[in-house]
């Protein structure tokens, strides 16, 4: 009976003893997992701290360059307002000059 009672405690004993090193071991993973997450945590702090003031310098930038492009529109606007009124210009003075030339180059016959 007592090599029974003593069997069995060693039995509870080396579960016991498993489960602790079981539980030891989780603790040391858990260890591993917070202080990858506090690193990761550390770094996302570190490049996303100044995001807030970059997106603002950012956005200031962008409004500047629409402001200034603006003006570049409409010069780009008068431009082709301006080439577009040679072209026609040219369109003109060569339909007048062939004009001139058919009516003053040609003889008139009659029978």
């Amino acid at each position: 009976m007592v090599i029974m009672v003593v069997v069995i405690n060693t039995l509870i004993s080396l579960i016991l003893l498993y489960a602790v090193w079981r539980v030891w071991r989780l603790k040391q993973q858990l260890a591993y997992i917070a202080d990858r997450l506090t690193d990761y945590e550390r770094c996302t702090h570190a490049a996303l701290y100044q995001a807030p003031e970059n997106i603002y310098i950012s956005q200031q930038s962008i409004h500047n360059l629409r402001q200034g492009n603006q003006g570049l529109q409409v010069q780009i606007r008068q431009v082709r307002q301006i080439v577009s009124l040679l072209f026609l210009g040219r369109q003109v003075w060569r339909g007048n000059f062939r004009r001139l030339n058919f009516t003053s180059g040609k003889k008139i016959v009659t029978k």
